[in-house]
């Protein structure tokens, strides 16, 4: 039997299997797809195979990245979970997922990456907590910034982070789409009738986010939990395809590997990666000193008597 497809994702928390929206709608169209997965879930993104989250290795094309590629991907394997779509719902899928990219996707960012109470005591805190040592100093970082570029590709040179009318503007067209979500699902199970598709998994995994997070500042949860539908949708997805087998997301917390687990069989490699790791992080975090003042280089005064001195100026659950 050939080796299943790998996918590499951020691990789970607040009751959802991945904590990121990209990772979190890559596991849900492969469990609606039936898309036989070796999942890794990891609290660190060096330990994907393309230094990012989701990334997918595959044997006939390497290792694919970014979430439409992904579903690219299995879709030629012949996991398709929109295969009995017709035409027209095929059109409707990627008219929905453009609404979902241009007026809720930049709420979501914001939400989580700008809104300052809300990074500075959620997002920032969780990840410096989950992401190992020193690598936790720099990689969340790096993510806000990386947010930060995707709102303002979005929204274009016009956005500003400290404008509170586009700010404003951007919260109240998450909520009509929110409520055009609501009144497109109406009483059916799915969007496409009572079989999961691929904007099932966009939707779902924006939703979820929005609604089982819980944030010092949410107006998008308090606009969700007025739409029962939507959230009976996203609770019903949760339970029927997330809790089988005894799964379940609780809050993270470190455990040592077993010869039953994953992780065991990569022990070695994760040692190697650990080490390499804190020495790039101390090499960073001293070069870092150095170049803000924190810490100088003093010379000895014997050396100022007329010593001549030369200068000689790099797992987964």
């Amino acid at each position: 039997m050939a080796a299943p497809m790998q996918l590499y994702c951020w691990k789970g928390d607040w009751g959802l299997p991945s904590v990121d929206l990209d990772c979190l709608t890559v596991l849900t169209y492969a469990k609606f797809s039936g898309a036989p997965l070796k999942v890794h879930k990891l609290s660190n993104p060096w330990r994907s195979p393309s230094g990012q989250l989701p990334a997918l290795k595959t044997l006939d094309e390497g290792v694919v990245f970014q979430t439409s590629n992904i579903i690219t991907h299995l879709r030629k394997q012949k996991y398709n979970a929109d295969y009995d779509l017709s035409a027209t719902q095929g059109a409707d899928t990627l008219a929905f997922i453009s609404l979902l990219e241009e007026k809720l996707l930049p709420a979501l960012i914001h939400t989580f990456w700008v809104d300052a109470k809300n990074y500075v005591d959620h997002t920032r805190k969780w990840y410096a907590e989950t992401i190992p040592f020193p690598l936790n100093f720099f990689i969340p970082n790096q993510m806000h910034k990386r947010h930060l570029e995707r709102l303002q590709l979005i929204r274009g040179e016009s956005w500003r982070e400290d404008d509170e009318a586009l700010e404003k503007q951007l919260y109240t067209d998450a909520q009509e789409c929110i409520t055009l979500l609501s009144q497109r699902l109406g009483t059916h199970k799915f969007f496409f009738g009572e079989s999961p598709a691929s904007l099932d998994a966009y939707i779902f995994s924006h939703l979820a986010q929005i609604l089982n997070v819980k944030l010092p500042n949410n107006r998008l949860q308090q606009h969700l939990k007025s739409l029962s539908n939507l959230c009976q949708y996203v609770t019903s997805i949760l339970s029927i395809y997330f809790t089988r087998d005894g799964e379940t997301f609780p809050r993270i917390s470190p455990k040592t590997p077993t010869p039953e687990s994953p992780d065991y069989e990569d022990e070695p490699h994760k040692r190697r990666n650990q080490i390499l790791s804190v020495a790039v992080g101390l090499v960073a975090m001293i070069s870092y000193a150095l170049l803000s003042g924190i810490v100088s280089i003093q010379r000895d005064r014997a050396m100022d008597r007329g010593i001549a001195m030369e200068e000689n100026e790099d797992e987964e659950d």
